[in-house]
């Protein structure tokens, strides 16, 4: 009998479910679906119609109760998990911030604005739960890689105050993030400098030209755009560093807080760049405009 309970207790905590929740106990890798009952207008019930955050706490104090959501790239087709997601919420993790990796719906399956809806959920579901994982509810900000930065730069702009008559607490808390973090993102749906698989797998195979101008995230800011950091290579070959040069001027004109690092060299997609010596030093520079704002604990 004792054997028995033993191998239970034993192939629980191997199973996926027991795994997570240990995770979740040591405060790192915890699965959180945004929509435990099923994702509005969800087309399956595959792994990639359940948009779910993967939850990262640092082992200290969060002494400045930030939270960042951080959305990957990948053309809105598919996700740099490791490289834009995890590797990127351990190393806030380091700096004593907590990480939410976003898993959102995809094209060319999904279309906009099941995206947006998204990663929206994420920023209202971390608000709802801040007390729970030792945040502020008024420092959630978002990170995105690419496409990821489309998404987060769309959070930024296309935001609302949350719905106060709603049963469902989570839809009470407002969408708009205290903070952006877009790296080589994709900003503009328009020819010339647009990233056409983003648009295809975002928009469909032909938009209406209203909602490529909507999605145009240059045109879409204003003074309640969120403060914002954004670096980029000027030789990328796959998304053209004018993408965040006109968010960039876009914040300027709008009077919205912001800091740009263009760098000369940089392939598109590097992550945290750590094997590319020129590059490496973007995180520490997100770091020094984090600790300025507040957002992450002083140097020691």
């Amino acid at each position: 009998m004792r054997l028995a309970m033993v191998c239970s207790l034993v192939l629980t905590l191997l199973s996926p479910e027991g795994i997570a929740q240990q995770a979740g106990q040591t405060g790192s890798g915890q699965q959180v679906l945004l929509w435990p009952s099923g994702a509005p207008g969800a087309q399956g019930a595959d792994d990639s119609d359940k948009p779910e955050l993967t939850v990262f706490l640092p082992t200290g104090a969060n002494t400045t109760r930030t939270a960042v959501i951080v959305a990957p790239g990948g053309g809105y087709q598919h996700l740099a998990t490791e490289k834009e997601g995890f590797a990127v919420a351990r190393w806030l993790n380091d700096h004593g911030v907590a990480a939410f990796v976003l898993r959102y719906r995809l094209g060319p399956k999904y279309h906009h604005p099941v995206e947006l809806g998204d990663a929206q959920r994420a920023i209202r579901l971390v608000r709802s739960r801040a007390a729970e994982y030792g945040i502020a509810e008024d420092h959630v900000g978002i990170c995105g890689f690419s496409a990821g930065g489309h998404l987060a730069a769309s959070a930024g702009t296309l935001f609302d105050a949350g719905d106060s008559d709603a049963t469902d607490p989570i839809e009470r808390k407002n969408s708009r993030p205290d903070f952006l973090i877009l790296a080589y993102p994709v900003i503009t749906m328009e020819d010339p400098s647009v990233h056409l698989g983003s648009k295809r797998n975002l928009l469909g195979e032909n938009p209406d030209p209203a909602l490529v101008s909507a999605l145009s995230l240059e045109t879409r800011v204003t003074p309640q755009t969120p403060p914002t950091f954004l670096f980029a290579t000027t030789d990328d070959k796959t998304v053209p560093v004018v993408n965040s040069v006109m968010f960039y001027e876009a914040l300027v004109r709008a009077g919205v807080p912001a800091e740009i690092h263009l760098f000369q060299h940089g392939a598109h997609g590097a992550g945290l760049a750590t094997a590319n010596p020129q590059l490496s030093v973007w995180p520490d520079l997100l770091l020094k405009w984090m600790r300025e704002r507040g957002y992450a604990a002083p140097a020691q």
